[in-house]
């Protein structure tokens, strides 16, 4: 699957900010994480195959990423209660982040056309950013796969 989109966030570029609601309903915004590294994950649907096997793999990652310094936070197009339920659902600790209108997803970059099946449409890209402490992307990778990502983000920032 690949995408197009006019963004594409490069390193050293300055994260595009935030005010989004969460799973809890709390407005989390990218300026209260500055002075920590995060972790911001793009998925198209919670509660689908493939996103939840890549949410479960954050969870299960999370204190080795924490370890580490790093933050977790996932964004997608979903409501917040339907977030929640994902939450409760898979038991997951970190924030999740609903962008009903897409504009953050479009700011970085992970919204947009993408081939899906052969077929060219609209929608999200699955990517992760790594935020540095000063609000700057210190990595962008699109068009990831949801099975195996994490674990190769892990080697890439020297975890494993």
């Amino acid at each position: 699957m690949t995408a197009t989109t006019d963004v594409r966030l490069e390193p050293g570029d300055p994260a595009p900010d935030f005010a989004l609601e969460d799973d809890h309903g709390d407005t989390v915004r990218l300026s209260d994480l500055r002075g920590r590294r995060v972790v911001l994950y793009v998925y198209p649907a919670a509660m689908t195959p493939g996103c939840t096997t890549q949410a479960c793999d954050f969870r299960d990652s999370l204190s080795a990423l924490k370890a580490a310094g790093l933050e977790v936070v996932g964004l997608s197009p979903d409501a917040p209660a339907k977030l929640a339920k994902f939450r409760d659902k898979e038991h997951l600790t970190f924030p999740l982040l609903s962008d009903p209108d897409k504009s953050v997803l479009r700011a970085y970059g992970a919204y947009g056309q993408k081939q899906l099946y052969g077929r060219t449409v609209e929608g999200v890209i699955r990517s992760t950013f790594v935020i540095d402490p000063k609000g700057r992307i210190e990595q962008a990778q699109y068009n990831v796969r949801a099975t195996g990502h994490v674990a190769k983000l892990r080697r890439e920032l020297g975890i494993d």
